[in-house]
């Protein structure tokens, strides 16, 4: 069963992330953070409403790394577990009582290492590790601990499923 074992939120560049119990996805992100309100480094040109990782890669990473991730130094919105985040691309998903879009991947830049103040964070979260990005298709709150399921399929993946079984 996939489902939400995290929620983020950072209220500004280079602030610390913020744990929360639950939080509102509202239009442009999650209510309070730093894209929402246009307050985050990367504003507004390369935005993420919502940035997603997998509580998986975070053990992974403590693993092989011996880097701990949990505080939200990863600068991820929401950590999910029994889902592969990039599974979530161009699909949308409910989680909790919101409707999010998967739209691209999210790899680390140099600035999440630099709030993060350890070496080696990049490295650890490049390829699938770095999580994605979604978009708030439908408003709601998002709690830890909500079921994530998906609700329309990537239409790209399901045309190539009904080609195959047309034989085409």
């Amino acid at each position: 069963m996939a489902y939400v074992e995290r929620v983020f939120v950072a209220p500004e560049d280079s602030a610390p992330m913020e744990e929360l119990d639950s939080v509102d996805a509202v239009e442009g992100g999650l209510s309070g953070d730093r894209y929402q309100t246009g307050r985050g480094y990367y504003s507004p040109y390369d935005v993420c409403e919502v940035t997603l990782i997998e509580a998986e890669a975070v053990d992974e990473i403590r693993d092989e790394f011996g880097i701990d991730l949990t505080d939200g130094r990863h600068r991820r919105n929401v950590v999910t577990r029994g889902v592969e985040v990039h599974d979530l691309l161009h699909t949308t998903f409910r989680v909790g009582d919101a409707f999010l879009r998967g739209t691209r991947p999210r790899p680390p830049c140099a600035h999440v290492e630099q709030v993060a103040g350890e070496e080696g964070v990049a490295r650890a979260l490049k390829n699938k590790r770095g999580g994605i990005c979604a978009d708030v298709v439908q408003p709601g709150t998002i709690r830890a601990g909500d079921d994530l399921e998906i609700v329309e399929a990537d239409p790209r993946t399901m045309g190539r499923k009904i080609a195959e079984r047309l034989g085409l």
